[in-house]
């Protein structure tokens, strides 16, 4: 290798002011005092190019990391080379990665694991990343064919034994069924070995008793009196505007824009779906009561704020993952305080955010509402999804009928 050492270091290009006032940015080659270009692909305003190194800004931060890899991969590519030129070089960093053929299941799992990502399905992805380190926990490699009935079973089995409850049992299983279909899709394996089917394997469904609270105790918390302005106002708040609300989840709370209200009517698509039914986005239509509003004007931004969402919680450009952070921080401090007002309240039952639209819907249920109401109301695409979320009989109800298996002063049902 030669005694000349080149350099690289990402730079603004000034030369080419884009229609939108960016310019691009592009990695440059100092080598025998002559420099070489490439495009990297980002555009950023001088000002933002300035702020870049030591901007808190997530989207900034994010080029930051960018281009420091960028830069590292320069380097390390000239690192392997014997003799370095530019040409030679030039033709290793544009060279495109050779796409290997994925076969084994663990390589399925991180390549879908890498497509979630890039969609900013966070929750989604990080559920997989889960399953990939539950299975190799299991089983160190692992092919399609393997994946039999016997190992299903065996696999269940391990994970109830290292006390994993059914709910997650069934979610891992349900991620690994998907890669399979995948891989059936893809040709990497046949279908008759399909093992996800009755009469082979059949993936436990967990029983998830839920406590939607009854009316009564709904009303208490409507009453329960906080401090203006604290976390635990701040928390019932939320709380009732989500059961109010179709019990919309925090995040879509979050997610709320002005453009989204038209009179009394909230419109919204549930941010769980935007990305998964892209053809078909469903709208779900919700009348905002009085109390509802009260809420808007209580916590939210006026309209003339820089951020388009109602309620001071996201602001645009967050990365999926600091955005995902931010809604959970939030969903915790509900959470928290929804607990302690129960508990003031002597209502022996979890309150949480789901709770709300538990509530919302078993509320619905109670009073007589269709069952097809309820569902457009929860933005289900199907019936089954919407009777997960009903509430079983309340107590009061399974006890007035397991006292009749002692009712010995009633009528007598003996046969004649």
């Amino acid at each position: 290798m030669g005694l000349i050492k080149p350099t690289f270091k990402v730079i603004i290009d000034e030369r080419k002011q884009k229609t939108d006032g960016t310019y691009p940015l592009k990695l440059r080659l100092t080598y025998n005092r002559s420099r070489t270009y490439y495009g990297i692909g980002i555009d950023l305003t001088k000002e933002q190019f300035e702020k870049m190194p030591t901007s808190k800004l997530e989207n900034l931060k994010d080029i930051r990391f960018q281009v420091k890899a960028i830069e590292m991969r320069a380097e390390n590519i000239y690192k392997g080379m014997s003799d370095f030129t530019v040409k030679e070089f030039s033709k290793l960093l544009l060279a495109k990665p050779k796409k290997e053929k994925l076969t084994d299941v663990y390589s399925l799992i991180l390549n879908y694991v890498d497509k979630l990502k890039n969609e900013s399905r966070v929750s989604s992805s990080q559920t997989y990343e889960c399953t990939l380190k539950s299975l190799k926990s299991f089983k160190a490699k692992l092919n399609f064919e393997d994946i039999t009935p016997a190992f299903l079973n065996s696999y269940e089995k391990h994970m109830l034994e290292k006390g994993r409850s059914s709910t997650t049992v069934g979610m891992y299983l349900r991620s690994l069924r998907t890669i399979y279909n995948q891989a059936i899709e893809s040709g990497l394996v046949k279908k008759e070995l399909y093992p996800f089917k009755k009469g082979k394997f059949q993936i436990p469904a967990g029983r998830n008793i839920k406590k939607a609270l009854t009316i009564r105790e709904i009303q208490q918390i409507f009453e329960f009196e906080t401090v203006p302005g604290s976390s635990m106002d701040k928390a019932k708040d939320f709380w009732i505007f989500s059961y109010l609300c179709n019990g919309l989840n925090l995040k879509d709370i979050c997610l709320i824009r002005n453009s989204d209200i038209d009179g009394d009517t909230l419109n919204v698509v549930r941010a769980k779906t935007r990305l998964s039914t892209k053809s078909n986005q469903k709208v779900i239509s919700i009348h905002l009561p009085e109390p509802a509003k009260n809420i808007i004007k209580k916590w939210g931004q006026k309209f003339s704020a820089p951020s388009p969402y109602i309620f001071p919680i996201l602001t645009p450009g967050l990365s999926a993952l600091r955005e995902r952070e931010l809604v959970q921080h939030f969903t915790k401090l509900i959470n928290t305080y929804m607990g302690r007002i129960g508990k003031a309240l002597g209502i022996s039952k979890p309150i949480t955010s789901y709770t709300a639209r538990h509530s919302f819907s078993t509320v619905l249920k109670r009073s007589g509402a269709p069952m097809e109401y309820i569902s457009e109301s929860l933005g289900h695409s199907s019936f089954k999804t919407t009777q997960s979320y009903l509430d079983s009989f309340e107590d009061d109800t399974r006890k007035k009928y397991n006292s009749m298996l002692t009712n010995f002063q009633g009528e007598s049902t003996d046969a004649k």
